[in-house]
């Protein structure tokens, strides 16, 4: 069975997914370092619905209570 290969998520490089690698998603060092540094100053950002935003008109009636 030939060894199974992902693409580097920074650089879309192929990259044989082993123990082996020890950069493993990623393809070397400097690739997990930026990914990192990207986490760190904030670029990467989870989407987040303040509660003033939604419109309670469209809020879903049925199931429990939210309170």
């Amino acid at each position: 069975m030939p060894p199974r290969t992902v693409s580097c998520p920074r650089c879309a490089a192929k990259v044989i997914w082993s123990t082996d690698n020890p950069w493993r998603p990623f393809c070397s060092e400097h690739c997990k370092m930026m990914d990192l540094g990207a986490w760190a100053s904030e670029s990467y950002r989870i989407p987040v619905v303040e509660f003033d935003d939604i419109d309670e008109q469209n809020l879903p009636t049925d199931g429990p209570p939210l309170n």
